[in-house]
């Protein structure tokens, strides 16, 4: 087949003990699905069904953080509140349609870390005018995702500490356990909105202790089990 212009890259997420990589379709995230980053957002944290947003999946908006490594990504364009979002990342490497809870982790290929970067001050704005999120979420360099780690090697995780530092110092600190919903319940809510397929990667959400960041910040995010990632703002 030919196109009238180069059709794009696929991004390719790194595997752990792979020299394959994970390649990326589409990026579903989780609002709001941790109690106390929801109250600090000013929102009650009943357990109401999930909510979806989504980013690109092309390779300015999703960047790979390969181990050991230390990313680059420029502060962007538009706003003057830039915050990061820590949170577990996982990656679908079966498909389907109306998954039960109870067979959603045979789903999941594997797990990795990953932020959720936001223009904090276009989200609020496009939220309080009642339209979609977009720029605030889906901007170029908004989606750094770390190594994959296969989920059989690590066994599906549903516990574990996650936390980010900035410069050094700790700004959110939490458990996985914390989470409003589950991975198996949030992977079969969303299976009722789309057909999952291989690639898909699912942003879980984030605990409290959102913050912003400047040029020069350095990030480090760590999940228990998982390779941490580390970016640095310029």
């Amino acid at each position: 087949m030919a196109f009238v212009v180069n059709p794009p890259a696929v991004v390719g997420l790194p595997v752990a003990g792979s020299s394959e990589t994970f390649p990326v379709r589409r990026v579903y995230c989780v609002g709001r699905n941790y109690a106390a980053h929801a109250r600090e957002m000013g929102f009650d944290p009943d357990r109401e069904p999930p909510f979806f947003f989504c980013k690109f999946n092309d390779n300015a908006s999703i960047v790979a953080v390969p181990a050991g490594a230390t990313v680059e990504i420029p502060y962007p364009t538009l706003t003057e509140n830039y915050h990061y979002e820590i949170e577990l990342v996982v990656a679908i490497g079966k498909g389907g349609k109306n998954i039960p809870v109870d067979e959603a982790n045979s789903h999941v290929y594997g797990y990795g870390v990953g932020l959720d970067m936001t223009r904090r001050d276009l989200q609020i704005k496009m939220r309080e005018q009642g339209r979609p999120w977009e720029i605030g979420k889906a901007f170029d360099y908004s989606g750094p995702i770390g190594v994959i780690h296969p989920a059989a090697q690590t066994g599906h995780i549903d516990h574990g500490a996650i936390s980010l530092t900035v410069d050094g110092v700790v700004k959110q600190k939490s458990d996985l356990t914390h989470l409003i919903w589950s991975v198996p319940e949030t992977i079969a809510n969303l299976s009722t909105l789309f057909e999952l397929q291989p690639g898909d990667i699912i942003f879980s959400g984030t605990p409290e202790g959102v913050g912003a960041v400047k040029a020069g910040s350095t990030m480090v995010g760590r999940i228990d089990g998982l390779e941490s990632i580390t970016v640095k703002v310029v």
